[in-house]
């Protein structure tokens, strides 16, 4: 009962922490940013279209939560090892009894599904599943503000920031993402659990050794407790995220001339140069203006480079047309209007009920 009630309590703050990056993902659908893979910078996305990444997660979490939920059976009336002995004198071994006593009192509980069999107690890889649910949702949390905090070293996303926190005690300048290391921590500790429950489950004997009952008691709270703070704070999150467009588009900027290499070379074989050759003055030009950028700090000149040599056909113009970040976007904002409109609406729709929910926090 106890795990039902707190999933159902995790829920409401599960579908709001949805809602938000739902809206997030909506309003910046067709922000350009840079990708990345390795950390380092790749095709470009837009930022919506990252913020589906999260959501994706999420929704997993959900459908792993509302199926646990309606799968979730009670244990009902068994007695000490299972057998119902106890109740066969009491019912002068009229079995039909305690199976009708069985059902009865499960629904008084709530519960429509019942198990057939049990020992003395339910069995503990119901423990597990709940507990490797909550370090899902935890994994999916420490995804988010590990992308947030490498976001707010970019300085192109930040967590909200109160007007009097302080962000270093030594270094007055500093914003640390406070909140999201919270979460980080939290999840971190939440993910240990798991294993805990498995090894109950795993090591129970028979039909029940009381082993697990220390183990249980610690396990389940806490995951329940750091899982609530996970999401609470997660939606304070993105009650007040704050994007920075001009910084995304300087970084942008800073790496599209590499980016738009493929296009170059296409475009000058098809106005009849030899494609080995293009290549290598392209390679040439690419490489002395990441010279300059690593070596000199200086701003990436190789579409200047392009545009200043004589022996390339290009039309000039039109490079600079195509030089829109939101060229190299492919299809990000569909996707991302797809994504949201199909797979999480529908879950923020059949939950309507639980949309609203206030995340103060003290930092």
């Amino acid at each position: 009962i106890q795990i039902r009630d707190g999933l159902l309590i995790l829920k409401k703050k599960l579908v709001n922490v949805m809602k938000n990056l739902s809206d997030f993902a909506i309003q910046y659908k067709d922000l350009p940013t840079l990708g990345f893979t390795h950390f380092q910078p790749a095709q470009l996305t837009t930022v919506g279209k990252r913020a589906t990444l999260w959501l994706q997660s999420l929704v997993l979490d959900i459908e792993e939560l509302d199926f646990f939920l309606e799968t979730l059976r009670f244990r009902g009336v068994k007695g000490t090892t299972g057998t119902a002995a106890s109740f066969l004198e009491l019912f002068n071994g009229d079995y039909s009894k305690v199976k009708h006593l069985d059902k009865e009192l499960s629904k008084r509980f709530g519960f429509e599904k019942v198990f057939g069999v049990s020992g003395q107690t339910y069995d503990r890889k119901i423990d597990a599943k709940v507990v490797a649910l909550l370090g899902n949702i935890a994994q999916s949390a420490h995804k988010f503000t590990n992308d947030l905090r490498l976001l707010q070293n970019l300085k192109e996303i930040e967590e909200p920031f109160e007007k009097n926190q302080i962000g270093s005690s030594a270094m007055a300048y500093k914003r640390n993402p406070m909140r999201s290391e919270r979460i980080g921590a939290l999840a971190k500790y939440v993910m240990s659990l798991t294993t805990s429950s498995a090894m109950v489950a795993s090591t129970q004997w028979f039909e029940r050794t009381l082993d697990d009952s220390a183990n249980k008691r610690l396990t389940i709270p806490q995951a329940f407790l750091a899982v609530d703070a996970i999401l609470l704070i997660w939606n304070n999150i993105m009650n007040g995220i704050v994007v920075y467009p001009n910084r995304i588009n300087k970084h942008i900027m800073e790496e599209l001339p590499f980016m738009a290499t493929e296009y170059i070379i296409m475009e000058e074989v098809k106005a009849g140069g030899d494609r080995q050759e293009i290549h290598e003055i392209i390679r040439v030009h690419s490489m002395e203006a990441s010279k300059k950028v690593k070596e000199e700090g200086k701003e990436n000149d190789l579409i200047e480079r392009i545009l200043n040599d004589d022996s390339l056909k290009l039309d000039k113009s039109k490079l600079k047309e195509v030089l829109d970040p939101k060229n190299f976007i492919g299809f990000a904002p569909i996707q991302t209007e797809e994504f949201i409109k199909n797979e999480v609406q529908p879950i923020i729709d059949q939950n309507k009920d639980l949309i609203g929910l206030e995340a103060d926090l003290k930092v």
